[in-house]
């Protein structure tokens, strides 16, 4: 049963690490990407959700890649990159591949395509467009990032497992509050009766002591009693004698 009991509590608390990570990875995911110009990362390391197949095979809609950060002058035709650029007459952030580089008077500027794409990217890039270099991903965990997005998933993945785990934990703590005033009176009640035993043993030695005593006191008593009556005898054939 302990182990069982265990084996659940490691559970738990596996699936709320699951949780927590999933919410931190799904916060940072829409934070990091919510304004198209400054996009933030941890360590160097920026998630991202894909919503086109312009990479396939590489990566699909619906994947979560991860870019990380890195020195523009280090990079090289075939090195896929996320930059910023126009779509659609927007300003937002795009991951293909880099199909060529020019150099002008040490200025780069690079030609970009997407692999699943027959032509190249409209609008080339510079080195300030570029966010970081990709270096893998998640398969379809971008669509678990945008079902989080939505009220319903957010409150079936994130909300209702903490609530639960909330109401378990404070269930585990009244049941150890509980467990703990048993505990303290289990233990009052073995002081109880220890202190009574020990009362009894010694009221059992005090009357032993007392009999003793009194056992004692009858036997000096009966010496008494019996040197008195030597005293008596001696005495009357002390008189007898007188009287011949």
């Amino acid at each position: 049963m302990k182990v069982v009991k265990r084996i659940g509590v490691v559970l738990v608390s596996v699936l709320l690490w699951c949780v927590i990570l999933l919410a931190a990875l799904y916060a940072f995911t829409i934070l990091a990407t919510r304004d198209n110009a400054n996009v933030t990362n941890i360590a160097g390391f920026t998630p991202m959700v894909v919503q086109t197949d312009s990479m396939a095979p590489e990566f699909y809609a619906g994947d979560l890649i991860f870019v990380k950060k890195c020195d523009p002058a280090t990079l090289k035709v075939g090195d896929v990159v996320t930059f910023h650029t126009i779509i659609d007459n927007e300003y937002a952030l795009n991951t293909h591949r880099i199909a060529s580089i020019d150099e002008s008077n040490s200025v780069r500027s690079y030609t970009t395509k997407g692999d699943n794409n027959e032509i190249e990217d409209t609008h080339m890039i510079s080195d300030g467009d570029i966010v970081g270099v990709y270096v893998g991903h998640l398969p379809k965990f971008g669509k678990v990032m945008d079902f989080l997005s939505d009220s319903v998933g957010f409150m079936l993945i994130i909300v209702l497992p903490m609530l639960l785990f909330f109401i378990y934990q404070v269930y585990h703590l009244i049941m150890v509050s509980v467990n703990l005033k048993k505990a303290v009176a289990l233990e009052t009640a073995e002081a109880k009766i220890d202190q009574q035993d020990a009362d009894s043993e010694a009221a059992r030695k005090a009357k032993q002591e007392a009999e003793e005593m009194l056992a004692q006191a009858q036997r000096i008593r009966e010496e008494a009693e019996a040197m008195k009556a030597d005293a008596a005898k001696g005495q009357i054939k002390d008189e007898k004698k007188a009287g011949e």
